[in-house]
């Protein structure tokens, strides 16, 4: 199989110098990669902005911001069997970004945020037979938002856990099927969850292949 994996945060401009981000390293999606290399399947990996080196046999692409990103998937997403969107893409940018640092003044500065766009339902039209897998981060009714997210972007299933994962080296988590049923995970390590997503995604591979 061939894993297309995302991985780490994304960077949105405000100014030359300064950009909205989130907390994330980038942990959870470079182990799912490994996982992936070790079983004996080709990845190609979309890093944002991390401090972690990505696996070398991995085909890794280095992004910055949400629509790099996007980019990057779907100039990949042909060649792929599986999507795995483990990257903490930010959900909103600056309408317009300075070319050039804001000077400091004494008025408020206010920002006009936009919409970034949605990956994974960019490529729910295009997935036929692939395996796409989406991480939900909720803090409100956590599962209610998961499953919507499941449902709403047609994804295999949903990996649901909090921004305390944020830098952790455990968490914990769920994985949510489309029909309905839900594995918890207490206090599992990043390498552990990211073996039972790749052991889930080829569980879903043969049985695809089975009923072919």
């Amino acid at each position: 199989m061939r894993f297309l994996v995302t991985a780490g945060p994304t960077r949105e401009y405000i100014d030359a110098v300064r950009f909205i981000s989130n907390p994330s390293t980038g942990e959870m999606g470079l182990a799912v990669a490994r996982r992936a290399l070790q079983a004996g399947h080709d990845v190609a990996l979309i890093l944002g902005p991390s401090p972690l080196d990505p696996p070398p046999e991995a085909h890794t692409i280095r992004v910055i911001s949400a629509q790099e990103m996007l980019d990057a998937v779907g100039a990949e997403y042909e060649k792929c069997d599986a999507l795995v969107m483990a990257a903490a893409v930010c959900d909103y940018k600056p309408r317009v970004a300075g070319n050039h640092k804001i000077k400091k003044g004494d008025r408020p500065l206010t920002l006009e945020m936009v919409r970034t766009r949605d990956i994974l339902l960019e490529m729910a039209p295009r997935k036929g037979a692939r395996i796409n897998v989406g991480f939900a981060l909720e803090v409100r009714d956590p599962l209610k938002h998961a499953r919507e997210k499941l449902a709403s972007k047609g994804l295999d299933f949903v990996v649901l856990n909090s921004p305390s994962a944020f830098g952790a080296k455990s968490l914990d988590a769920s994985i949510i099927a489309p029909s309905g049923g839900t594995d918890e995970f207490r206090e599992i390590t990043k390498d552990d969850l990211a073996a039972v997503i790749v052991s889930r995604v080829e569980q879903l591979r043969a049985s695809s292949e089975r009923r072919a």
